[in-house]
């Protein structure tokens, strides 16, 4: 299948990357980043979830970040809901987008949220109904669909069954992420190809960590099965808290650097996605692991004194 020609790029920093961090990012710091990732061109952004805060305290702020945010672009703001109650929540906020997400594991889902499988796809039908009273379209997302840290391989089959009711529910698409980055492209393939198969005309989403270092490996293989849109996150933060040796996403600075080399357009602006990273950086107060921010575009170049000679 030839690669896309332009490709959906979600950030999921606010949401996927700060979750686990135990230092609570002041609102305002939320709101500017992601005011500058709007700024940026960015066209979809995960930036925030209605869950419990006893759970994920650091999202506890998510109706005042959605309050601080610039809506005048058409940059969609999603949230994710774990229920029926998250998503009564985030249409009273007026999000543009709600995302539910559940484990293609028992064990993981049980874990991540405390439900079956059965019972998450029973919860998503409600979730489905009050969404589309209220106008506003939902996407399903499928964590450890890649791999289960706890189940090993996911069978396809339960993929596609988890994929069927997401269809069936009316939802715009489904993201297959990669929850401990146990993907590989082989898996990538593999399950691209049978969600193609059994369910044409269901648009698919990737979702790498970079957990082994292969995740944007994994990209190339998505791109070569003619999948055009990703999740990524600033500086490569992020990990689910539930899930073990769970490390950062594949960074969105460094992804859409390497889209555009290939000449794929992303409709956002590079260099002021690096001024963001630096800035979640700063924010943090630590090294993040994204590469870009750190080296620059290969085409930078510098002045012959600002390298020292070698002597002798």
């Amino acid at each position: 299948m030839a690669r896309p020609s332009k490709v959906e790029i979600t950030e999921v920093g606010p949401r996927d990357g700060l979750q686990a961090e135990s230092y609570f990012v002041p609102t305002a710091s939320k709101i500017r980043l992601i005011n500058d990732l709007i700024a940026a061109g960015v066209p979809r952004i995960e930036f925030s979830s209605f869950v419990s805060p006893r759970a994920v305290p650091q999202l506890v702020d998510v109706v005042e970040v959605l309050e601080g945010l610039d809506r005048s672009t058409d940059t969609v703001l999603s949230a994710l809901v774990p229920n029926a109650k998250g998503a009564i929540r985030a249409c009273q906020a007026g999000v543009d987008e709600i995302i539910v997400f559940m484990s293609a594991s028992e064990s993981h889902n049980m874990k991540n949220v405390n439900r079956t499988v059965d019972e998450s796809l029973a919860g998503f039908e409600e979730v489905a109904r009050i969404a589309g009273d209220a106008g506003i379209p939902v996407h399903g997302s499928i964590a450890t669909a890649l791999g289960c840290p706890f189940e090993g391989d996911v069978p396809v089959k339960q993929l596609e069954y988890i994929a069927r009711h997401y269809k069936e529910f009316g939802f715009t698409g489904v993201g297959l992420g990669d929850t401990t980055g146990m993907a590989t492209p082989p898996v990538v393939q593999r399950a691209v190809r049978h969600l193609q198969d059994t369910l044409p005309g269901l648009p698919i989403g990737l979702h790498f960590h970079n957990t082994r270092g292969i995740g944007l490996v994994n990209v190339m293989t998505g791109l070569d099965e003619g999948i055009d849109q990703y999740d990524s996150s600033f500086g490569g933060m992020g990990g689910c808290p539930f899930a073990p040796k769970a490390t950062g996403n594949i960074c969105t600075e460094d992804l859409v650097y390497m889209m555009h080399e290939m000449g794929i357009e992303t409709g956002i602006d590079l260099s002021k996605l690096i001024s963001v990273a630096h800035d979640v950086e700063q924010v943090m107060g630590r090294e993040l692991p994204g590469q870009l921010m750190k080296a620059g575009p290969r085409l930078q170049l510098h002045a012959m004194d600002e390298v020292a000679t070698a002597a002798g």
